[in-house]
């Protein structure tokens, strides 16, 4: 647990003393569901981010991506997220069996603003959702369907700030160590460990495999 000093802000009173309150254009520009410009973002959107929470408290935020247009939006309240095959760890999806709120950030390249959307789903294996939400004839392991309650769109700050857009700013990926790599080496390690000690249980038990020694 993280220790509270003395400048921590502990509610939203005061972070909004401090800091104030958002501008009306802000506020207001928030909706209850998808109009044609936002749904022509998610059909033009090869990748989300989305978060979701677990029943202990925790909290996930995975990407998910595909071809433009990967997202299904059924009404102005309702998309479908397909799941395809991967590693099965399932940390944000497993969310939803729970705990249904889920919470969606759409980006499209070169496009600083995103879009976010709020909601709830479930997870379901309904044949007509899977066939609708297949690519090149492959259908997802499952969906989750959202039920819509918020929409609005992100302001381009991040992405100017940061950068991202500007391939000049890149860095050279040659020099950046991929995550993976990391974790590759820790379960390399493990691996090794795991192997001494069962080699040292062996050493130990090899002398009395057939009983005990022979007294001479």
């Amino acid at each position: 647990m993280i220790d509270a000093g003395q400048h921590t802000i502990s509610s939203t009173a005061q972070l909004r003393e401090l800091f104030g309150e958002p501008l009306p254009r802000v506020v207001t520009k928030e909706m209850p569901g998808l109009d044609a410009q936002t749904k022509a973002f998610i059909a033009a959107a090869p990748f989300l981010v989305m978060a979701t929470t677990g029943a202990d408290g925790s909290c996930d935020a995975g990407p998910k991506g595909g071809p433009p247009g990967f997202v299904r939006v059924l009404t102005d309240t309702r998309l479908l997220i397909p799941e395809f095959p991967g590693n099965r760890r399932f940390d944000g999806v497993q969310n939803l069996v729970t705990r249904p709120g889920i919470g969606l950030l759409f980006v499209v390249p070169g496009i600083s603003e995103t879009l976010r959307v709020n909601g709830t789903a479930l997870l379901t294996r309904d044949p007509d959702l899977l066939e609708e939400c297949s690519v090149d004839g492959r259908k997802p392991w499952f969906v989750a369907d959202v039920e819509v309650r918020q929409v609005f769109s992100h302001c381009g700050k991040a992405f100017l700030r940061s950068d991202l857009w500007k391939p000049e700013s890149w860095p050279d990926p040659d020099e950046i160590k991929s995550p993976s790599k990391s974790i590759a080496v820790l379960a390399a390690e493990e691996r090794r460990r795991e192997s001494q000690v069962r080699r040292e249980v062996e050493d130990a038990y090899r002398p009395a495999l057939y009983g005990e020694p022979a007294a001479e």
